[in-house]
C-alpha cells in the first residue's frame, strides 16, 4: 500500500503545468531566509527560479578513468551517440544523486533536489538544485538540461533504476524540456554489489561508506545523518508551511550522498587500476573474481579468485571458487591442472558430484581412459541421487554410463570369445 506522501505526491500530478515566467517576482523574505540557512542563491530560468547550493570539497580527490573502466562498468555509449572516447574523459562526468517526494517512483513523484558533483580543482564541486514549491520543477529541470548538455556522462548508484527514469518522466510530462540525451551512464550499484555484497550483505551506500570507503577519514560522517526515508515527509511538512531547517538536513544527506558516490567511483577505479591488490578481504576478491569474469577479464578473474583460496574462504564459499578456478583452467586448455583442482573437490561434499562428472569427461576425451570414466560417471550420478532428483543432469549422465558400459562391453567380447575357445591343436 501506497505510503501517505506518496498519495500526497501523486495528487500535486494533477495540477495544470506551470507557464513559462515571463519575469520574476523579488523574493520575499522567508524566501531570503531559507536561502540563507542552506547557503543558496536564487537562480533564475526563462521558466521561473529555484534555488541552488554550491560547495568545493578537496576530499575525495579527482581521479582519471583506469584503462579499461568504462568496458568494465558497462557503460560503453549507446549506439549512434557520442564515441567512447567522451565517456572516458573525466571533464564529461556528472554525479547525478536525487532528493524525491516518494520513494516507490511513479508519474506522481517529483524530484525536489537534484544533486550534482564535478571533479574540479583537483577536488569535488558539489552543485544543488531545490524546488521550494512544485512550481520551479521547470525551473529545475531547464538548469538541469544544461548541465547534461555540457556533462553528458552521469555517475549515479542505482540511477539506472530509479534516479534516471524519473527525471526523464519528469521531463516528458512537462510537455516543453526535452529530454537529455545521455553520453554513457555509470550505475556503480553494480559493482559495488557484486565485490562487496557477500561480506557486508547489504551494499547500501552508507555501509559502503563506512565500512569500505572510511568516510571519516574523507572528511564527513553520518552519525547526525537524516534516514533516507524519513526525507519525503520533511519536504511535505515544509510546503504544508512547517520550519525549513530540516531541509537543511536533507541538503547535508544529499551533498554526503555525493561524496560517498565519488568516493566509491575512485575505490572501483583504483581495483581496476591495481586488481586485486586493492582488496585484503577474501569475500571481496572473490565477489571481484566473478566481476571481472562476467566482464570477460578471464585473466585478472583467475587471479583474483587464487588470492581469495590463498586467503582463506569460508567453506561453501571455497569449494565455489576452487569450482571456478578448475573451469577457468579447463576453458584455458589446462586440462591437467583443471583435474587436479576437480580431484580436490572430490574431497568435499558440496560439489563432488560435479567434479566426478568433470573428472569422468577428462578421462575420457583426454585420457582415453574409459574405465575410469566410467567409475567417476557411477560416481556422479550416485552423488547426484543422494540429493534427490536431478531432472536432465541425472538423465545426461544416466545416458553417459550406458554408452561407456556398451563401448567398454564391446571391445571385451572377442577377448572373452577367444578365451573361451581356447588354443587349437
Amino acid at each position: 500500500m501506497a505510503s501517505a506522501a506518496d498519495r500526497f505526491s501523486r495528487l500535486t500530478a494533477l495540477r495544470p503545468a506551470p507557464r513559462r515566467a515571463q519575469a520574476v517576482a523579488p523574493a520575499s523574505e522567508e524566501e531570503c531566509a531559507l536561502g540563507r540557512l542552506l547557503g543558496a542563491a536564487v537562480c533564475r530560468t526563462r521558466f521561473g527560479s529555484h534555488l541552488v547550493i554550491r560547495n568545493w570539497y578537496a576530499t575525495p580527490e579527482s581521479c582519471g578513468p583506469a584503462k579499461g573502466l568504462v568496458e568494465l562498468l558497462g557503460a560503453l555509449p549507446p549506439a549512434g551517440r557520442a564515441p567512447q572516447t567522451v565517456a572516458e574523459n573525466p571533464e564529461k562526468w556528472l554525479f547525478l544523486d536525487t532528493e524525491t517526494t516518494g520513494l516507490a517512483g511513479g508519474t506522481g513523484t517529483y524530484a525536489f533536489l537534484v544533486g550534482l558533483a564535478w571533479w574540479d580543482a583537483g577536488g569535488l564541486q558539489v552543485e544543488q538544485f531545490l524546488m521550494r514549491d512544485f512550481s520551479e520543477e521547470h525551473s529545475l529541470l531547464a538548469e538541469l538540461a544544461e548541465r547534461l548538455e555540457e556533462r553528458p556522462v552521469l555517475v549515479t548508484f542505482n540511477g539506472k533504476t530509479f534516479d534516471w527514469p524519473l527525471l526523464e518522466n519528469r521531463y516528458v510530462m512537462t510537455r516543453s524540456i526535452r529530454v537529455p540525451r545521455l553520453a554513457a551512464h555509470f550505475d556503480l550499484l553494480h559493482p559495488a554489489r557484486a565485490v562487496w555484497r557477500l561480506r557486508l550483505g547489504s551494499v547500501r551506500l552508507v555501509e559502503l561508506e563506512r565500512r569500505v570507503l572510511d568516510a571519516p577519514r574523507l572528511g564527513w560522517r553520518r552519525e547526525d545523518d537524516l534516514q533516507s526515508a524519513m526525507i519525503p515527509q520533511v519536504y511535505f511538512d515544509y510546503l504544508r508551511g512547517g520550519s525549513a531547517l530540516p531541509l537543511a538536513a536533507v541538503v547535508r544527506h544529499n551533498a554526503m550522498d555525493l561524496r560517498g558516490l565519488a568516493a566509491l567511483f575512485v575505490k572501483l577505479n583504483s581495483l581496476v587500476g591495481e586488481g586485486h591488490r586493492g582488496l585484503t578481504e577474501s569475500l571481496d576478491l572473490f565477489g571481484l573474481s566473478r566481476f571481472l569474469h562476467r566482464r570477460g577479464k578471464r585473466a585478472l578473474a583467475e587471479s583474483a579468485c587464487a588470492a581469495a583460496c590463498d586467503r582463506g574462504l569460508p567453506v561453501p564459499v571455497d569449494a565455489q571458487a576452487r569450482r571456478d578456478l578448475a573451469a577457468m583452467a579447463k576453458r584455458s586448455g589446462r586440462h591437467e591442472e583443471a583435474a587436479r583442482r576437480w580431484e580436490e573437490l572430490l574431497e568435499g561434499e558440496d560439489l563432488r558430484a560435479t567434479a566426478a562428472e568433470e573428472l569422468g569427461i577428462f578421462h575420457e576425451r583426454r585420457q582415453k581412459d574409459r574405465r575410469k570414466a566410467l567409475a567417476y560417471a557411477r560416481l556422479a550420478l550416485a552423488e547426484l541421487e543422494k540429493g534427490g532428483p536431478a531432472g536432465a543432469r541425472r538423465g545426461r549422465l544416466a545416458k553417459r554410463i550406458a554408452r561407456l558400459e556398451s563401448t567398454l562391453a564391446a571391445r571385451e567380447a572377442p577377448l572373452l570369445a577367444s578365451g573361451r575357445e581356447g588354443p587349437r591343436t
